[in-house]
């Protein structure tokens, strides 16, 4: 059974950074697409990220970090970092990472990491 970890997350101030890391493990086949995720309190789950696996590693961010966010794999060692720059408070929420064999491509995503909490003050 596939199993994402997730590590870093933390607190830091508006314009900070921060480095999130996710491990995937357990898989039969690697996925070739890894993903983060995020959910603020009373919002719904959103794509923050986007990457295919594989190739050049063609990624997709959600408008709201492109710029500031840039997402990267490690092939080696299974993983996938998601590095944070220039924080805004909004940024705030529970970080997941997430595995599809799919590409997306179906209605739910199969495999989600149990979420590292991200917190940025003003």
């Amino acid at each position: 059974q596939g199993q994402l970890a997730e590590s870093g997350g933390g607190s830091v101030q508006a314009g900070g950074s921060l480095r999130l890391s996710c491990a995937a493990s357990g898989f039969r086949v690697n996925p070739n697409c890894l993903a983060w995720f995020r959910q603020a309190p009373g919002k719904e789950r959103e794509v923050v990220a986007r990457i295919y696996i594989g190739g050049e590693g063609a990624t997709y961010y959600g408008d709201s970090v492109k710029v500031r966010f840039t997402i990267s794999q490690d092939k080696a060692k299974n993983t996938v970092t998601l590095q944070l720059s220039s924080l805004k408070p909004e940024d705030t929420a529970i970080y997941y990472c997430a595995a599809d064999p799919r590409c997306w491509a179906g209605a739910t995503v199969p495999y989600w990491g149990q979420g590292t909490q991200v917190n940025v003050s003003s």
